[in-house]
C-alpha cells in the first residue's frame, strides 16, 4: 500500500507531463537551448550584437536578442533596428514583379524601353598595355531578367576583378548611365547593380519614389512598421551602432549617429528594419504571395519562380573579394553547387542539420542574414551589424544559429 501511495503522485505527474504542461516546459527548454547558442557564440566569437528569428508561415518560433546597441553598453533588444543593407533586393524583387504579375512590363523585353539609360551599354574587353580599358558595343539587350537574376553583366568592384580594376583606373562615366558591363548580358552569374536597375524601372513605371512604392504597396499591407529608408528621429534609441573587425581580429565601433535622409533610394541597399518586420516579408514568401488576411503581394507562380534555379547551367554565389576589409571571400556552401533564382540565392543540395535543397537565401553587407525554406514550412533571419561580410566569426554563428532552429525548435 505504501509503494502504491508513493507511486501514485509519480505517474501523476507522468500524465500532466505528456499534455499541454509537457509542451509548454519543452518549448521553453528549445528557447533556452536557442538563446544559448547566441548568448555564448557572440562572447566566443567576439561579435558584439546578435538579434535572431525564426518562424513558419502562420507563427513566430523564437525570437532572441544578445549583446549590446553600441559602445555605450546599452543592450541590444527584440526590435533593436539595423541597416539591412542588400536584404533590400528581394523587396526590390518583389516590387519589380508586381509590375510583371500587372502585366505592365515583361521579364525578357529589353528594359531600355522604360529606361533609355540602358539602351546603348558598352562591354569592358579588357585593357591595353597602358592599362587603358578596352571596350565595344553590348550586343545583347538588358532585360529584366538579367537585372533580377543578377547576370546583367553590371558588377560590385569588390567581388569583380575587372570591375575592381577599371574602377581604380578612375574613368569617367557619363552621369546616370550605367557601366560599362563586365561580360555580355546572361553569359555568367556575377554579384552586381542589376536590382538599383530593377528600382528605377519601378519609379519609371510608377512615378513614385521606391519609398513610397514599397509603403503603399508592400511594407505596410504586411505590417512591416519599422522598415523605411527614412530613418525616424523617434526610434533613435533603438538603432544599433555598426562596427568594423580590423586585421587583428578587434572589433571596434563606429559613432553611432542619427542617418539623414537620402536625396534618392536605392534597390540594391539601404533599408533599416527589424528582426520582426523581415519575419513578416519572409511568411509572405512563405505564404505564397499571401500576406496578412486577404492582402495579396504577388501571385503564387511568381513566388514560386522567386525560388527556382533562372540562371540555368551557370553557378551562383561564390565570389572572390579585392577588398579584404569589406567582405571576405564568398562561399556559403563550399562543395556544393548553387543558384540565383529572382532575388534569392539558392542551394542546390541540403545544409548538414539546416535548411532544405531548394531555399531561398541572403545577406546584407553589414552580416545580416536570412534562408526561407518552404519544404520545411522555416524561415530564419540573424541580424548582426559589422564589417568585414562573410567574416568567419559571422558566418560560424549563423551555422550555429540555423542548426539550433532544426534541431530545437
Amino acid at each position: 500500500m505504501g509503494g502504491m501511495i508513493r507511486a501514485l503522485p509519480l505517474i501523476a505527474r507522468r500524465t500532466i507531463l505528456a499534455g499541454p504542461a509537457a509542451s509548454l516546459l519543452n518549448a521553453r527548454a528549445a528557447q533556452e537551448q536557442v538563446d544559448e547558442v547566441l548568448r555564448s557564440g557572440i562572447a566566443r566569437r567576439v561579435i558584439p550584437t546578435a538579434v535572431g528569428s525564426i518562424a513558419g508561415r502562420r507563427k513566430t518560433l523564437y525570437v532572441g536578442a544578445f549583446g549590446v546597441r553600441d559602445a555605450s553598453g546599452a543592450p541590444a533588444r527584440a526590435n533593436s533596428i539595423f541597416r539591412i543593407a542588400s536584404m533590400t533586393k528581394p523587396v526590390t524583387t518583389v516590387a519589380a514583379l508586381q509590375l510583371v504579375d500587372q502585366g505592365k512590363v515583361g521579364l525578357s523585353e529589353p528594359v531600355a524601353k522604360h529606361l533609355p539609360q540602358l539602351a546603348t551599354l558598352e562591354v569592358l574587353e579588357g585593357f591595353d598595355g597602358a592599362g587603358k580599358p578596352i571596350l565595344r558595343p553590348a550586343r545583347t539587350p538588358i532585360t529584366l531578367h538579367h537585372l533580377l537574376t543578377q547576370t546583367s553583366g553590371l558588377c560590385y568592384q569588390v567581388w569583380d576583378e575587372r570591375m575592381f580594376r577599371y574602377s581604380s583606373a578612375k574613368v569617367e562615366n557619363a552621369p546616370a548611365k550605367p557601366g560599362p558591363l563586365m561580360f555580355e548580358p546572361g553569359t555568367r552569374w556575377q554579384y552586381g547593380q542589376g536590382t538599383a536597375w530593377a528600382a528605377r524601372l519601378v519609379e519609371a513605371m510608377t512615378g513614385a519614389t521606391l519609398e513610397d512604392y514599397f509603403q503603399e504597396r508592400i511594407l505596410r499591407p504586411l505590417g512591416m512598421q519599422d522598415t523605411t529608408y527614412i530613418f525616424p528621429e523617434a526610434k533613435f534609441d533603438r538603432l544599433v551602432a555598426s562596427y568594423q573587425r580590423d586585421s587583428g581580429g578587434e572589433i571596434k565601433p563606429n559613432e553611432r549617429r542619427l542617418p539623414s535622409r537620402p536625396a534618392g533610394f536605392n534597390g540594391d541597399g539601404g533599408l533599416y528594419s527589424t528582426a520582426a518586420d523581415y519575419v513578416r516579408f519572409m511568411q509572405m514568401i512563405l505564404n505564397r504571395g499571401a500576406g496578412p488576411g486577404a492582402v495579396r503581394i504577388l501571385k503564387p507562380q511568381t513566388v514560386e519562380s522567386m525560388l527556382r534555379n533562372q540562371i540555368g547551367d551557370l553557378s551562383a554565389g561564390k565570389m572572390r573579394s579585392f577588398q579584404p576589409g569589406t567582405s571576405a571571400d564568398v562561399d556559403f556552401q563550399p562543395g556544393h553547387a548553387q543558384k540565383w533564382g529572382y532575388g534569392f540565392l539558392i542551394n542546390t543540395t541540403p545544409y548538414v542539420g539546416g535548411r532544405s535543397a531548394g531555399s531561398g537565401a541572403w545577406g546584407g553587407i553589414n552580416n545580416t542574414f536570412f534562408w526561407i525554406d518552404p519544404k520545411r514550412d522555416r524561415c530564419g533571419v540573424l541580424l548582426m551589424q559589422y564589417l568585414p561580410f562573410v567574416d568567419k566569426e559571422a558566418v560560424g554563428l549563423l551555422d550555429d544559429f540555423e542548426k539550433a532552429a532544426y534541431r530545437f525548435l
